[in-house]
């Protein structure tokens, strides 16, 4: 009896991965935006708490977390949930990842952050609006936008006059985003129990902006900061959008790649060549043993 060649669906190739990458990461920046949104815009211009007391850093933080944990336990076990053409760099220089997927899982990535940003748009620019007539702030794209624009991408603290300080900090900020990610991921190393993968995922997000957020506001993703920000312009925030200040737009672009792939590097250097080490030798001590044994019953 013949048998019938089942046609490859879409599902199976690249073109699944990529709609898990746009997914992911459109639910990343929903609820990453949204939670600075909420914390900028959302809670006085609703009577939800008293006039500029409005969120906390925490809460911005903490939001980010667990959007990076529900983002990558959605969309993880199709593409990996990087989430971030960062994470995808090195996991492409690790090996992981082929080079040909590079790109494509970066334009997905850039295409959810964009999509995730209108979400929020579109959701608060009612309270946007309230906080602009509050705040007599005639357009986005004036100087006074600045502060609804932080709902959507980043910038630089105002006491930088230049952009190293800035870059630094983004190389530094991804940097310890890809060394914890891959210590995690390493089932070599401790690894985690069960699914908790996302979740440390989510903590180490939050650690990075507790300890190093406010220099220039842990973007560590060039398509959280790129998709957003393209949206922010089409949407009328102008200057504040693109180039920001003092040029800083390309900053959350090149900081992220150089410090993703610098992490591989260290992390291979410093812990996942010794962990191979230790384990050959393990092996090997266990080979001998095994040897050992039979020899010894053999006589």
């Amino acid at each position: 009896m013949r048998t019938v060649a089942r046609k490859k669906g879409w599902r199976s190739t690249m073109l699944g991965e990529l709609m898990a990458e746009y997914l992911g990461t459109l639910i990343l920046i929903a609820f990453g935006d949204g939670v600075v949104a909420v914390a900028v815009v959302g809670l006085t211009e609703s009577g939800r708490t008293p006039p500029n007391l409005g969120g906390s850093w925490l809460l911005i933080t903490w939001g980010w977390a667990f959007a990076v944990a529900l983002a990558v336990y959605v969309t993880g076990g199709v593409s990996g949930a990087h989430l971030n053409p960062a994470v995808s760099l090195a996991m492409a220089m690790k090996g992981d990842l082929p080079w040909r997927k590079f790109i494509p899982y970066s334009v997905a990535q850039i295409l959810g952050a964009f999509s995730g940003a209108a979400i929020v748009f579109w959701n608060y620019y009612r309270a946007i609006d309230a906080y602009d007539v509050q705040h007599h702030i005639l357009s986005l794209a004036s100087a006074g936008g600045g502060a609804t624009f932080g709902i959507f991408a980043t910038s630089p603290a105002p006491y930088f006059v230049h952009l190293w300080g800035p870059l630094l900090d983004q190389i530094l900020g991804t940097l310890f985003l890809l060394l914890f990610i891959l210590g995690i991921n390493d089932m070599k190393n401790l690894g985690v129990v069960g699914n908790m993968g996302p979740f440390m995922v989510g903590i180490a997000v939050a650690a990075i902006g507790m300890s190093f957020g406010v220099d220039a506001g842990y973007a560590i993703n060039p398509a959280r900061d790129f998709g957003p920000r393209l949206f922010a312009w089409i949407a009328g925030y102008g200057h504040n959008a693109f180039p920001g200040p003092l040029g800083y737009w390309w900053v959350p672009i090149v900081g992220p790649l150089v410090g993703g792939g610098l992490a591989v590097f260290v992390y291979r250097w410093f812990i996942e060549k010794t962990l191979v080490e230790r384990a050959a030798e393990k092996a090997k001590q266990s080979a001998q043993s095994k040897s050992e044994n039979v020899l010894n019953h053999g006589a």
